[in-house]
């Protein structure tokens, strides 16, 4: 299975980010519908679905980043 963040949506392509860094580029109409920016996209034989845990699980870890930058001042 192969792993895929989202980094943007634009002219009918997602335009994502491999974990080991590395773009990729897909035509929205071979992804789920309901895909946003920053979700997690799994793919297994040439099927895409979205990653609902860990999309929440990376969220919640930026949200928690941000919220300690303003904690700081």
């Amino acid at each position: 299975m192969i792993r895929y963040i989202v980094d943007r949506l634009e002219d009918g392509l997602a335009v994502c980010e491999t974990e080991d860094k590395k773009q990729a580029v897909f035509p929205l109409k071979d992804l789920p519908e309901s895909l946003k920016e920053g979700d997690v996209l799994q793919e297994l034989d040439g099927i895409f679905s979205r990653d609902v845990e860990e999309t929440n699980r990376r969220r919640e870890k930026m949200k928690e980043r941000l919220m300690g930058l303003f904690e700081k001042r």
